[in-house]
């Protein structure tokens, strides 16, 4: 396990200079990602899987207890499916697991080091499933006092180890913003501003996400540091071009064997609109689950690499286009800066 004291080595030895809490000085904002294994210049990300899981426990904050799995189970399991999307391409994956829902940081420092594949963690609380995954305290903290116990991930390492979080991961749920999914796009919101963290939000239709984007604004933050988790669950594509151009990241991140033309048709329709730039695609695939023999019925993550990306050449898109969808976006929307509003 990696210690502070060569944490603190490791970052002096990349970037040539000491960090004090972790924040990047100017000149490295922009350019930097931080992985569970330490911090990366974003052009070594390559191509990228910006939303999936390792391993996701269902059963609740109030019963979440991570004895309920064992890490060498976990390994066996989910390692061969990282060797063979490594062999298809992928160079960095996101995990999206946040915290209370099966997040464990140096499982996934593991299986990074087994695979050679770079995985970032995360942040922040899921209020999605009618906030089944929310700690009692988040009900009664102000978005000031959440953000304190995020910020602290980022600055002191997750859960006593000097592992540190690469985005802040959010959820909604669906419809109007209730009172507490408010809050926690607050919270992300002071986070971000602290941190330079993007925001991931598992969200779905557009009108949550147009809501999330107007409470960053008036928390002074730019929408370009806000990730629409799940947008392909909105039925409307005119809203992905409206997000689009004010700023949002676009992430379509349900990708499976059955719905490859879908996505084939809705990023021809984004590359139409000229849209191609905020664009991020995934599977939401995997995971791991506890309780279920054996892990439960895990999903690759090769369909972008086997099956999409032949079907848009197909379609017209050049290597250029392609590449900018799984190499240049990632690397924008998760390199470290803050993203102020105005701009």
């Amino acid at each position: 396990m990696v210690t502070r004291r060569s944490f603190m080595k490791l970052i002096s030895l990349v970037f040539g200079g000491s960090f004090s809490g972790f924040s990047f000085p100017f000149s490295q904002q922009g350019s930097t990602v931080m992985t569970v294994k330490g911090p990366i210049n974003s052009r070594v990300m390559g191509k990228t899987l910006i939303h999936e899981h390792i391993l996701v426990d269902f059963i609740g904050a109030a019963d979440y207890n991570p004895t309920r799995w064992n890490d060498e189970d976990v390994i066996k399991k989910v390692l061969p499916y990282l060797i063979e999307v490594r062999e298809a391409g992928c160079e960095t994956l996101v995990d999206c697991t946040p915290n209370y829902l099966g997040r464990d940081v140096l499982l996934i420092q593991k299986l990074s080091e087994l695979s050679g594949i770079n995985i970032l963690t995360n942040t922040a609380y899921y209020g999605g499933s009618d906030n089944k995954y929310l700690p009692p305290h988040t009900f009664d903290e102000t978005p000031v006092q959440l953000a304190d116990r995020w910020t602290k991930e980022w600055e002191e390492g997750i859960e006593g180890t000097s592992i540190k979080p690469g985005f802040l991961k959010i959820s909604v749920n669906p419809g109007r913003l209730t009172p507490v999914s408010q809050k926690l796009v607050k919270a992300a919101a002071i986070t971000h501003l602290r941190t330079g963290l993007v925001i991931a939000s598992h969200t779905g239709p557009a009108m949550a996400a147009s809501e999330e984007v107007d409470i960053l604004k008036k928390e002074g933050v730019g929408p370009d540091a806000f990730i629409w988790v799940h947008a392909q669950n909105e039925t409307d594509w005119n809203q992905y071009t409206n997000l689009a151009r004010a700023g949002t990241w676009v992430s379509l991140d349900g990708l499976n064997d059955s719905n490859v033309q879908a996505y084939t048709e809705m990023l021809v329709y984004l590359k139409k609109e000229k849209c191609l730039h905020r664009v991020l695609v995934s599977h939401d695939a995997g995971w791991y689950e506890p309780g279920k023999p054996e892990g439960g019925t895990f999903r690759g993550f090769t369909v972008l690499f086997r099956k999409l990306l032949p079907a848009l050449a197909s379609s017209g898109f050049t290597r250029e286009e392609t590449e900018q969808i799984i190499r240049q976006n990632p690397r924008e929307a998760f390199a470290i800066r803050v993203r102020k509003w105005p701009i």
